[in-house]
């Protein structure tokens, strides 16, 4: 049981309102978050950024987040975000050696590798060391090295959101919230 109540939706007003009234799905995260109204909707375009606008491919971008969920004991995260892996690429036995912990699994390429030493230094150490920091220069952008850092500092903070607050774990809802995000066209 979440140690604060979960918001309704239909109890909501204004921007929030309309932001639950998109979602395909109205997870917990999202009504533990609403808590905090003035910060909802800024954190939810930055995560839309991430899943949608960012130059950091899907699959590493699922990989990352998976990381940074099992790092962090993120249980809320990795319930959601194994399907969505799952659906842009990320091959099972990819999830099973993250699960285990064991990053250098012959399961992930060079750039996997060097993605995810990077990934996991971010999340614990805050600091890079250069031979890592080197690593990933090989094969990410400028652009994309930044991106890493901004998805592991969202997911960081979701880790902390629902694991603080014990919020209830949503079945998960894979690529039905994942493609609610995307940009719709013109």
């Amino acid at each position: 049981m979440a140690r604060l109540p979960l918001i309704d939706p239909e109890t909501t007003t204004g921007d929030v309102r309309a932001s639950f009234d998109r979602m395909p799905v109205k997870l917990n995260i999202f009504r533990m978050m609403a808590h905090a109204e003035a910060n909802m909707i800024p954190a939810m375009r930055l995560g839309n950024s991430i899943l949608h606008k960012q130059k950091l491919s899907a699959v590493n971008r699922e990989l990352l987040i998976l990381e940074v969920a099992q790092l962090e004991g993120g249980a809320y995260e990795w319930r959601q975000h194994v399907p969505i892996a799952l659906g842009v690429g990320v091959t099972q036995p990819q999830i099973d050696a993250l699960a285990r912990g064991d990053h250098g699994d012959e399961a992930f390429n060079a750039a996997e590798r060097a993605l995810l030493a990077f990934g996991r230094e971010v999340t614990e150490n805050v600091r890079v060391p250069e031979p890592v920091f080197a690593g990933m220069r090989q094969h990410f952008s400028e652009q994309e090295i930044v991106e890493t850092i901004v998805a592991i500092g969202l997911y960081m903070m979701m880790a902390r959101l629902t694991e603080a607050t014990e919020t209830d774990l949503d079945p998960a809802a894979g690529m039905r919230v994942y493609d609610g995000g995307k940009p719709r066209s013109a």
